[in-house]
This record gives C-alpha cells, structure tokens and sequence, in this order.
C-alpha cells in the first residue's frame, strides 16, 4: 500500500462509505507515522454521560468492545479540554492508569503516554478519540504529527454523524406522515360508507335527507385535501431537513478551514518568536545559522535542506549550513549565481517550488541524485534590495508534497532570517569560521 499523506486521507475519508472505513483510513495514517502506537475511537452517550463502545482499527477492519466508563473517573482538567474538543488532552505521567481503564493497556504491552480527543456534534461530545502511542525519549510526539490527520478524520466523523441524524429525521418524518395520512384514510374510508349508505337510503327516511347527503360529500372532500396538504406539508419539512443538513456539513467545513488557518498562523508566530529569540541570544555564528535552518527544516517536515549565503563582494552562494545532503556536498561548498536551482533562484530573486517528479527531474537540486520526493522549495532571502542568500527544503517527511500556502509560510520567515542574517552580519563572519572551498 503506498505510504498515506494528508492528501489521500482526505480522499480515503471522503469516499468513506461509513464510519468504520473511515477509522481503518485513520489507522493506516497513524501506521505511517508509528506502527506501535493505537488509535480507538469511543462512542459517548450523553444522556448517561457514559464511554459505551470502543472501536479500535485492527488491519482492514475494526475490533469492537464494552467501554461501560463513565467520564467522570478522568481529572476535571482532562474532562474539561474533551468535552471542549479543542486539542489533545495529555494524562502524561497517569497515562498508564487511564490506558488500563480504558482497555488500551494490553493493546499497546507496553508503557505509553495516553492523550484524549473529543469530537463534538452541534455543539456537544459526541465521541472520544483516545491515542496511545509508546514512550519515547527522543524526538517528537507522535500526537503532534498526528493532529492533522485528526483535524481530517473530525470532519468525516461529523459527516457520518450529520447523516445519521438526517436518516433519524427522515424516518421520523416518515412515520409521521404514515400516521398521519393512515389516520385521514380511515376517517376518509369511514365517510364514504356513511355516504354510500345514505345514497342507498330512500329518500323518503328523514335522517338521509339531501342537505345530509351533501354534508357528508363536502367533509369527505374536506378530508382528502386535508390529506393531500399533510403530505405536502411533510414533504416540505423533509426538503427543509436536507437543505439544513447541507448547509451545516458547509459551515462544519468552512470552521475547519478557518481553525487550521489559525493553528498555522499560530504556529508561524511560535517559530518567529523562537527565531527573534535565538538571534537576542546566541552570538556565535555558527549556531545562530544551525538554530536558523532547523527552525524552519522541522516547521517544514524537510529532511534535507540547506541555508547558502552570498559570499561578499562575489556573484557566487556558498552553503551556509546544511542538513541531509548528499555525500560530498558539504558546508562551505561554492555555486555561481545563475546556475543550478538555488543559482537560478538567486538570479530571478523569485521562489520556485516543485510539486512532482517530471519537474524535479527537469530541475535536480544541486545535481543531487538522492532527491526523492519530487518535491522542493528553493527561496530567495532578499534584504531590502540586498540578495542575502537561498534556502532550499526538499524530501518533506511521509513523503509529503509542497504547496502554494507553503511557500506563503516561507515567505515570512525568509524575510525573518533575511533581516537576521543582514543585521549579524553571517555572510562574512561564516566565511571566517568555515573557510572558503
């Protein structure tokens, strides 16, 4: 099966056909980023304010099991953030605790740091995603490479959930109008019988007189219309129900777009604090300029990437500081501006960003023979109308592919690192300390 980015999960989840294919999807996602650790969703009865079932995606199926735990066995904090639904609530060092009340423990059969999930509808919990991943010493959290897949699966969580409740709707309004219109043919049924008998009456009976005759044939008629507006009027009220269902999948899409714009922004704001922070403390050039590339490398998900400076008084870019290279392209290594990607990108002062493999294969990244995922951004660092230098991000992590709002991220804190680099002079007192190749 190919390596699943964010791309074919919004496919996967899309083309769901209900909820368990959508939660296997979930699960593969969460393999590409760390096959030990487990995904469960749980399903929430509010009215007993009870976890009732957990669905644990297992392979190409999911495995289903009692919870029976109610939410109140969690701490008020960790109660308050599910409930919210915002973000992950962590149980750090009760991780453990809670896993083994949860049923996760003897899926994982090792110690793991736990991290909770609600998932709302209409403004309520309607569900508990639970992540146990293992305990690592090192690296980064896989709930923190996970969230977006997380953002992707709540929007197909509330989709199935939206569904079910316009069925619920329907079938409701279906009953209604069964009984309703069954009541309206009986009554109906019981008035032509009346009428019939009275039409086989002699006239001369002074109970079955005209003006009655007339009577019963204007109720009757009374009451097929009677019939045919309920239908009518049931009718209207289920094309309200789609409509209301339609607008809200809408606005639950247009809510997810906008918190993802906020998380991104929020994030961009973190790392040009951590940016502005590293320059006001680290004098040394060599670590300010390391600091500078690992800040947006991780930001970014690049493996490889590279920072090159202008070398002063020079039309030639020098590699400033690097990461993942190919062997013998190392720091200090010299090109002319106008040749290769990050020359060409220094000459036009505009970014290039490739997005497939035809095109990286038209443009390879300072010949490098080890590019592999097609994907790439080269750069400009421009001061005023000063070229500072190129960065250069390729080979995005699960094998991810840049795009537009990508560079859009780059372009902020290009100018951030631009200002920098101007302002600690790191084109010439790199050159210093690297030597000249």
């Amino acid at each position: 099966m190919p390596p699943r980015t964010l791309a074919s999960l919004a496919h996967a989840l899309g083309a769901a056909p209900d909820l368990d294919a959508a939660l296997v999807a979930l699960g593969e996602s969460l393999a590409e980023v760390d096959r030990f650790a487990i995904v469960s969703l749980f399903t929430f009865d509010a009215r007993r304010q009870l976890l009732r079932e957990r669905l644990t995606p297992d392979g190409s199926t999911v495995s289903r099991a009692r919870a029976d735990t109610t939410l109140d066995h969690l701490p008020t904090r960790i109660r308050t953030q599910v409930a919210s639904g915002a973000q992950f609530a962590d149980l750090g060092e009760q991780s453990d605790e809670f896993a083994r009340l949860l049923g996760l423990a003897p899926l994982l059969q090792e110690e793991g740091l736990l991290a909770l999930h609600g998932l709302q509808t209409d403004g309520h919990l309607a569900a508990v995603l639970a992540l146990f991943e293992p305990k690592r010493f090192f690296g980064t959290r896989v709930v923190e490479r996970f969230e977006p897949s997380v953002s992707l699966f709540e929007l197909a969580f509330a989709r199935f959930a939206e569904q079910e409740a316009r069925n619920e709707a329907v079938r409701t309004l279906e009953d209604v109008t069964q009984r309703v219109h069954g009541e309206y043919v009986k009554h109906l049924a019981a008035l032509e019988q009346q009428l019939a008998a009275a039409r086989s009456t002699p006239s001369g009976n002074a109970a079955l007189s005209p003006e009655r005759l007339v009577a019963l044939e204007g109720e009757a008629a009374k009451s097929k219309e009677e019939a045919r507006r309920a239908v009518r009027r049931a009718e209207a009220v289920e094309n309200q129900v789609q409509a209301a269902v339609g607008q809200l999948e809408q606005a639950h899409i247009e809510l997810h777009r906008r918190g993802e714009s906020v998380r991104q922004k929020t994030r961009t704001l973190y790392l040009l604090e951590r940016v502005l922070t590293l320059d006001a403390q680290t004098h040394d050039p060599r670590q300010l300029v390391d600091g500078l590339l690992a800040l947006v490398g991780d930001d970014m998900q690049a493996q490889r990437c590279s920072l090159m400076l202008r070398a002063p008084g020079t039309q030639q870019l020098y590699i400033a500081a690097a990461k993942g290279l190919a062997p013998g392209v190392g720091e200090g290594k010299r090109i002319a501006i106008g040749q290769g990607v990050a020359g060409k990108v220094a000459l036009s002062r505009e970014p290039l960003l490739v997005t497939d493999v035809s095109q990286a294969g038209a443009h390879p990244l300072l010949n490098d023979e080890y590019l592999t995922t097609g994907s790439f951004i080269s750069f400009p660092l421009i001061y005023g109308e000063e070229l500072i230098g190129v960065l250069n991000l390729t080979n995005r992590a699960q094998r991810g592919v840049f795009v537009e709002e990508d560079v859009e991220r780059v372009r902020l804190l290009a100018l951030v690192i631009s200002l920098i680099a101007q302002h600690a002079a790191l084109p010439e007192r790199l050159l210093e300390s690297i030597g000249v190749r």
